[in-house]
């Protein structure tokens, strides 16, 4: 009985050994052509979106310097909300006191204040401004139709001015800036394109993935004369007591 299935056994290893060596039995260990799309983190998402064929449109060139090397056929960002809001406070300037003990009148003072605000931030890595061979250039064009416009070029934008002030006795006065932000939200949208099968490869289905996307941005105004823009927002003097 024992060596019946022994040699029962052997047959059978003989015989898958067999199909694949001829290719008769390839097909029913690949995976199916309709079988459910894997499932892709954020992260993964961003990456292959990072390169893509076309990115909002435009060609790219992964510089690979042979042959260019693409992850999915197609990214864009499409968004569905656009809403401008106060960015956190800032100390403009140094502090100015009017504090001597003999003081009694207002002191006069001229107060050169500065602020810079950060360009921009994205939720993924590829999204975050400077990063290298990042996306976030890639928005500009998106923030083109709003009114007030964000400068995906720069960094960080600044404002500042000088001003003269009256600091009444008792009291320290500094300058406070308040910038005007601006965030979208959306999300970037990845397509690999459908492709047929043939005798050595399966058909490959369309596959389209989605990342949830939020970026911020300072509302930035015009320079003049073709100065950098400067950041917009709302400057006012702060007095606390001495």
């Amino acid at each position: 009985m024992g060596k019946r299935a022994l040699k029962s056994r052997k047959v059978r290893l003989i015989a898958v050994v067999s199909a694949l060596a001829t290719g008769a039995a390839v097909i029913t260990l690949l995976p199916s052509a309709n079988a459910a799309q894997a499932e892709k983190t954020p992260d993964e998402i961003m990456r292959m979106c990072q390169k893509a064929k076309v990115i909002n449109g435009e060609e790219q060139k992964t510089g690979s310097g042979v042959q260019d090397i693409f992850l999915a056929d197609s990214c864009e960002f499409v968004e569905t909300k656009f809403e401008t809001f106060d960015g956190p406070k800032k100390k403009a300037s140094i502090d100015f006191p009017n504090c001597e003990p003999n003081a009694t009148e207002p002191a006069k003072v001229s107060i050169t204040w500065k602020a810079a605000v950060l360009q921009g931030e994205g939720k993924y890595t590829a999204t975050q401004q400077g990063a290298g061979g990042g996306l976030f250039g890639a928005l500009s064009g998106a923030w083109l139709k709003h009114k007030a416009t964000t400068d995906l070029t720069l960094k960080s934008v600044a404002v500042g001015d000088t001003e003269t002030r009256d600091v009444p006795v008792g009291k320290v006065l500094h300058m406070e800036f308040t910038p005007k932000m601006q965030r979208m939200t959306g999300e970037w949208r990845v397509k690999i394109n459908a492709k047929p099968g043939s005798t050595a490869i399966n058909p490959v289905e369309e596959q389209n993935y989605a990342a949830p996307e939020v970026v911020e941005g300072a509302v930035v105004l015009d320079g003049a004369a073709g100065a950098p823009g400067i950041a917009d927002g709302t400057s006012k003097p702060v007095l606390t007591d001495c």
